[in-house]
């Protein structure tokens, strides 16, 4: 199984699963609430001009998150369905 890494690391047009939320308290909580929650797929759509914030797709719909935010997330990359 490969290692975990943050939601924050992954590039334009990749998926990855989200697979724990670090952080404690309300921001961790609002992520959750944001539907940011473990088995959650997600896909890398875009970043700002200053690669910051960045625009997820999550459950049909683009979230946009900081990069401290996106810090937090702990993700499990998905394997291309093209390969």
């Amino acid at each position: 199984m490969p290692e975990p890494q943050t939601l924050d690391q992954i590039a334009i047009g990749d998926r990855a699963v989200v697979r724990r939320i670090n952080g404690q308290g309300a921001l961790r909580r609002r992520i959750m609430d944001m539907g940011l929650t473990p088995g959650t797929e997600i896909e890398m759509v875009k970043t700002s001009p200053l690669g910051d914030p960045a625009e997820y797709l999550v459950r049909g719909y683009h979230l946009s998150l900081r990069r401290s935010e996106a810090q937090m997330i702990e993700v499990e990359m998905q394997p291309d369905a093209d390969q």
